[in-house]
């Protein structure tokens, strides 16, 4: 088997990975039926990804695209080490932070601030980084008075506010990024295009998972088509994106 050949710029290595879920058949049983038919009961192994290479660099902006499904959430998951591969080898060279899931790390009833500190404390910085660091998360969020009220009294942007401040704010190589991009206005969606610019010249590396197209044409650059598990094209964002729309027009 022939391995995929590597670069020292590169900081993701995907070497003919695969994950497969195991699912029940018929999960719509009792629990008196499923404790009666435990040994009958069938299994199949689901695909989500199956035989994937693909080398990113650092300081590269890979845009993911694919339908719903299509196995782009799980390649984030395999690369934040959230699930290991059924087969083949993922190779990642220095700090990954994520925004996956925007709730992820925070709590309702805290306030924004708290909230920070919390998120913060999950990635790794102490209170007195986080505590130097705050200003700057503040000022990046933009959220007024609303940084010291619950985070159930935000909206969804403004949620995506605070945690795209605070992941960004974290001292990692990698960020990995789902659909997140596209819950701000149009203003902050300029200021993420911006830092994400900043710090990939920087050298630090993005994965992003988004519907938005025009978007990634403008952020990425290059996109991954992702199509039942397995990449369909991978090249430049305005090729790429072009083929996706012609095949679902």
């Amino acid at each position: 088997m022939t391995s995929l050949p590597t670069s020292e710029s590169d900081v993701i290595v995907l070497d003919r990975v695969s994950v497969r879920y195991r699912l029940l058949v018929d999960p719509r049983v009792s629990l008196k039926e499923a404790i009666v038919r435990f040994r009958r009961r069938k299994w199949v192994d689901y695909p989500a990804l199956s035989d994937v290479s693909l080398r990113v660099q650092k300081g590269e902006v890979l845009g993911v695209i694919g339908s719903n499904g299509a196995g782009k959430t799980t390649l984030l998951n395999l690369l934040a080490r959230v699930i290991e591969p059924s087969a083949g080898r993922v190779r990642i060279r220095g700090v990954v932070s994520q925004l996956i899931d925007l709730m992820s790390g925070f709590h309702p009833d805290l306030t924004g601030r708290e909230n920070a500190y919390l998120r913060g404390a999950f990635l790794g910085l102490t209170r007195a980084e986080m505590h130097a660091r705050m200003p700057g998360i503040e000022a990046f969020a933009a959220v007024g008075d609303f940084f010291d009220s619950p985070l159930r009294s935000y909206s969804a942007g403004m949620i995506l506010r605070v945690a795209f401040a605070v992941a960004t704010t974290v001292d990692s190589d990698i960020l990995l990024i789902d659909e997140a991009l596209g819950v701000g206005d149009a203003e902050f969606q300029q200021k993420c295009a911006a830092r994400i610019a900043e710090y990939g010249a920087r050298g630090v590396t993005f994965v992003v998972v988004s519907h938005d197209l025009q978007r990634l044409i403008q952020l990425c650059d290059r996109v991954a088509w992702i199509d039942g598990g397995t990449i369909r094209q991978l090249g430049t964002p305005i090729d790429v994106v072009s083929a996706y729309i012609a095949a679902h027009s």
